[in-house]
């Protein structure tokens, strides 16, 4: 069988300028639910690790749960399931951030976790060996120190929910994965814009990992 195909640049780069309007979608739908997810991740994660059993073990279930099932049927469950529940529609942009909040607060909760239990039970004691509480022992002495350490897998977990937004254009979300099936449906050059929007959240990604560098370079981060 000949096989004829010839990549063509010219459509790769005409198909540019679309793909670029579903870029602020991405990045509103990734850092908008990454933020509520650092919310959710601090008090799941300082749930998960009290001495109290009543709770920790909802802590523990929500981090199982929503880290065993897969992104996409958590968006589709929020997206087509829990309007029936709550009786009014949620649009495709809210159902987004719902979902990359509550998979990305699930593994920042183990991240909180791990981040805070690495340090040392002796910055503990001596913090209330100065006199401060518990809570200031904490506030001032173990979460900075914690969240240090935290920055490098905070950020993987940020990639990670940049890549997983590329999903939400089942339900419709105008992201770039979503912009580039629109342009193919008029186009029909698939190879050349799926190539194009590959290199695109390329770039994102490899921005957010340089920064991540600069500031382990500069001792910002890490131990």
């Amino acid at each position: 069988m000949d096989v004829n195909f010839q990549f063509d640049w010219s459509a790769a780069l005409s198909s540019i300028p679309q793909l670029l309007t579903g870029i602020p979608y991405t990045l509103l739908i990734s850092f908008g639910g990454l933020a509520i997810g650092f919310l959710i991740g601090i008090l799941f994660g300082l749930l998960r690790i009290s001495r109290t059993a009543w709770l920790r073990v909802p802590a523990v279930a929500y981090i199982e749960i929503f880290r065993g099932t897969p992104v996409l049927v958590q968006v589709l469950f929020i997206f087509y399931g829990l309007p029936s529940v709550i009786g009014t529609s949620i649009d495709p942009i809210t159902a987004g951030i719902a979902a990359i909040a509550v998979n990305s607060g699930a593994y920042i909760s183990e991240i909180v976790r791990g981040g805070v239990q690495s340090i040392e039970r002796g910055q503990r004691e001596a913090g209330l060996s100065l006199g401060l509480s518990r809570y200031q022992t904490f506030k001032h002495v173990i979460w900075p120190q914690a969240l240090r350490r935290m920055i490098p897998s905070l950020g993987n977990q940020a990639i990670i929910s940049i890549k997983d937004t590329s999903l939400f254009a089942v339900i419709g979300v105008g992201e770039l994965v979503r912009q580039g099936q629109i342009y193919i449906a008029t186009t029909f050059n698939a190879l050349e814009v799926y190539l194009m929007v590959a290199v695109l959240y390329l770039v994102i990604t490899l921005s957010l990992s340089f920064l991540l560098r600069m500031l382990e370079r500069k001792g910002l981060v890490g131990q």
